[in-house]
């Protein structure tokens, strides 16, 4: 080792610590090197043979890229197919277990085909048969202005004024309405009360009203007939009443609450047919049940079906004192109205229609008739001069018991056998006469009268 402790101080002078020849010069050879060519080189000999020293060398091989690819393939293709294992093992159990937790159903597709969807189809607003119906018959509908004198015990004479509505059902100017929208502005039959006028309000036209005067009007039916001077007006189609069925669309248009609501159209359905309601004091009429809205003001508007005809002429509603009643509207079936809008026009009341000639007094009652001693009946309260009855010889206080053979004991009972026969017909009256103060000493009589015309 003492050659470690001297080489720092070789140089390149010509000293033998350093050789080698490199393009003709001398280069200086690294120390360790040197130090084992030189000086060690016998000793590293020696070490090389020695029985403990084992030297191995191994050349690289050409194919080292390759080895390397392959096992990487392996590992991804191992990778791939337990990855693929690991998914579908979730989608087959972690999955529906999964749904199951959350409160979601996982779909069988076998049971799409027997299990039965509920559809609900959505109906654009726009399409709407009542818009369409609105559209058609509104142009056909009136508002009727009625004012009149008032006779008044305090105050004297005032003016009151009422409102309704009408149907045009001639372009050159006819207009159906209720007779009770007009019957305060009517005098003696077709005329016009002193001081009274009814004016008619077209919808298209509401900054203005135009004079009517009364054609025809008839209490029994509650109808009635005006006339404007006005030509190429839009009528009104007229349907068939009798088709109706309960349950179909309604359609109800008129001004409720006065001209300042005018056009107002309500809808509901036909809630009942040939319902009885009492349409004046001494009158009943089959007429249309309907929930579709009703209200004052409507009294003379239309009440139409899903073909925009006119199929009843509105004219009340029951409501309780509480308004513990809604939905019960009442129209007059338009066929009853057809029966008599041309006798109307033409002649001014209902033609052929059988008149007696008696007014009836409502204060004999079951309870007092028993009291009195005296049959139930239709008790004679006037008798119209030269009338059927008053030809036969009828009187007042006289009690009407039989009509033509049919016991009779009120008003209605007595209008509805009346009712079954025509101007003209002859009929029999059986009836009791008190003879004097004593009620209970009265007497039969059995009459024959020939039924008037009713006039209006």
């Amino acid at each position: 080792m003492d050659g470690f402790k001297d080489f720092e101080k070789n140089d390149t002078n010509g000293n033998n610590y350093w050789r080698g020849n490199y393009n003709g010069q001398y280069k200086a050879q690294d120390p360790y090197y040197s130090y084992y060519s030189a000086y060690k080189q016998n000793e590293y000999d020696d070490l090389k043979t020695s029985s403990f020293y084992s030297e191995r060398y191994q050349k690289p091989h050409k194919g080292k890229i390759k080895e390397i690819i392959v096992p990487l393939i392996i590992v991804a293709l191992l990778s791939s197919v337990i990855g693929g294992a690991l998914v579908g093992a979730w989608f087959q159990f972690g999955a529906p277990a999964l749904a199951g937790d959350t409160g979601n159903k996982v779909i069988d597709n076998n049971s799409i085909d027997t299990q039965p969807v509920k559809q609900i189809e959505i109906v654009d607003r726009t399409d709407s048969p009542v818009t369409a119906i609105a559209e058609k018959v509104s142009p056909s509908i009136v508002g009727i202005q009625v004012n009149y004198r008032i006779q008044d015990f305090w105050f004297g004479t005032q003016m009151g004024s009422g409102s309704g509505s009408g149907i045009i059902i001639r372009s050159d100017g006819y207009i159906l309405t209720n007779n009770h929208v007009i019957d305060r502005a009517a005098g003696t039959g077709n005329t016009m009360a002193q001081g009274a006028s009814i004016n008619v309000i077209l919808p298209y036209q509401k900054d203005r009203s135009y004079e009517a005067k009364i054609i025809g009007r008839d209490e029994k039916t509650d109808l009635a007939i005006l006339k404007i001077d006005l030509s190429d007006l839009p009528a009104a189609d007229l349907g068939d009443s009798d088709e109706l069925k309960v349950g179909e669309l309604a359609v109800a248009i008129g001004n409720p609450a006065g001209i300042e609501f005018m056009g107002t159209v309500t809808s509901g359905i036909i809630s009942g047919l040939n319902r009885e309601v009492q349409i004046s004091q001494n009158h009943k009429l089959k007429v249309i049940q309907t929930d579709a809205a009703i209200n004052p003001g409507n009294s003379g508007g239309a009440l139409v079906n899903s073909r925009g005809e006119v199929i009843g002429v509105n004219t009340l509603k029951i409501s309780g004192v509480s308004g513990e009643y809604e939905g019960l509207g009442f129209a007059i079936p338009i066929n009853t109205a057809k029966e008599i809008i041309d006798d109307l026009i033409v002649e001014g009341y209902v033609r052929g229609r059988p008149k007696l000639g008696v007014y009836f007094d409502p204060r004999l009652t079951e309870e007092r008739a028993e009291q009195l001693g005296v049959p139930m009946g239709f008790l004679v309260y006037e008798v119209e001069p030269l009338s059927g009855a008053y030809n036969a010889g009828i009187k007042v206080g006289d009690i009407i018991t039989e009509f033509n053979g049919v016991r009779v004991k009120d008003f209605i009972e007595l209008e509805n056998e009346k009712n079954k026969y025509k101007a003209g017909d002859v009929v029999t009256i059986k009836l009791y006469r008190i003879k004097n103060i004593e009620t209970r000493e009265g007497e039969y009589l059995t009459l024959e009268v020939t039924l008037g015309e009713d006039k209006g």
